[in-house]
């Protein structure tokens, strides 16, 4: 629940969704604990989508499916959520955008509740959080129970560059397709927010969304692997203090190919995930 103190901005969190229940009503159940569910808004990628059970108040608008290539498809949806922020930014002081399969956090050891955090916070149009892309350890972890919370069943991520995102903003911008950037601006990296990315957290769920695309992907996924997967399996996990590291490398360092994105020397870290995390709820 949201403590009550003086001057709590009023924050609002978007995302866009097609055929990810198992994720969008996670993502829901987590900002609207956070922020409340009437200041959700949710765009369904197609009217044969279902609302999901546990909305709410949340705003939900339906939209005719396109077939369209991945890129066009991503570009079509992220301009989609700009233009939702720029006109929510008339009546909200801060919104978050992100997939709904990453759950924006503040480290437990703040102490401090998301909105709490944010309200507190300078920010200068954007700020992220330092991007963990939590995987499946296959030596030690079983497949996932869909009814207990994520971190309590996955305690391994791979530091990526790629879920750094500015998912944070406070003033009307463009982000980049799968809000990995933000056009004309460049990286704010809090200390003690982090981005937690899910979308490897269960090779069967993997399998399961691969058997729908055709057996040639299920044969892939299984002679390939997942990366992400196959990094926290067969790479030894470093200790936290590789999260400062890595947030000091992301600040200064840009690939010469996109000087909006954060880099790492190509740097592939796992890190055992802190286990407060597990208090965040995710």
């Amino acid at each position: 629940m949201i403590s009550k103190i003086k001057k709590l901005k009023k924050i609002a969190a978007i995302t866009m969704a097609r055929n990810d229940d198992f994720f969008l009503e996670r993502w829901i159940k987590y900002y609207g604990s956070e922020l409340g569910n009437e200041n959700l808004y949710i765009y369904l990628d197609g009217e044969d989508q279902k609302i999901p059970a546990n909305s709410g108040k949340a705003h939900i608008e339906k939209f005719p499916h396109i077939n369209m290539s991945r890129a066009a498809g991503d570009k079509y949806r992220i301009n989609k959520l700009s233009e939702l922020a720029k006109e929510l930014l008339k009546k909200y002081d801060i919104v978050i955008g992100c997939d709904c399969d990453e759950f924006l956090i503040v480290d437990p050891a703040v102490k401090k509740t998301l909105s709490e955090y944010l309200s507190e916070l300078k920010i200068n149009t954007s700020v992220s959080g330092l991007g963990l892309d939590v995987g499946q350890n296959l030596n030690i972890e079983k497949i996932l129970d869909k009814g207990l919370p994520l971190l309590q069943q996955r305690q391994y991520a791979l530091l990526s560059t790629r879920y750094t995102k500015p998912v944070v903003i406070n003033k009307p911008i463009k982000w980049g397709s799968g809000f990995h950037s933000i056009h004309g601006h460049n990286f704010h990296i809090d200390k003690n927010l982090y981005l937690l990315h899910f979308g490897a957290v269960d090779m069967q769920m993997l399998i399961d969304k691969a058997s729908a695309r055709g057996s040639d992907w299920v044969n892939h996924l299984r002679r390939r692997g997942n990366g992400t997967i196959n990094a926290v399996t067969t790479l030894s996990a470093r200790n936290e203090n590789w999260l400062k590291i890595a947030r000091i490398i992301q600040t200064y360092t840009r690939p010469i190919y996109a000087m909006d994105k954060p880099a790492m020397f190509g740097l592939k870290r796992v890190i055992k995930i802190p286990s407060r995390f597990k208090e965040s709820n995710v």
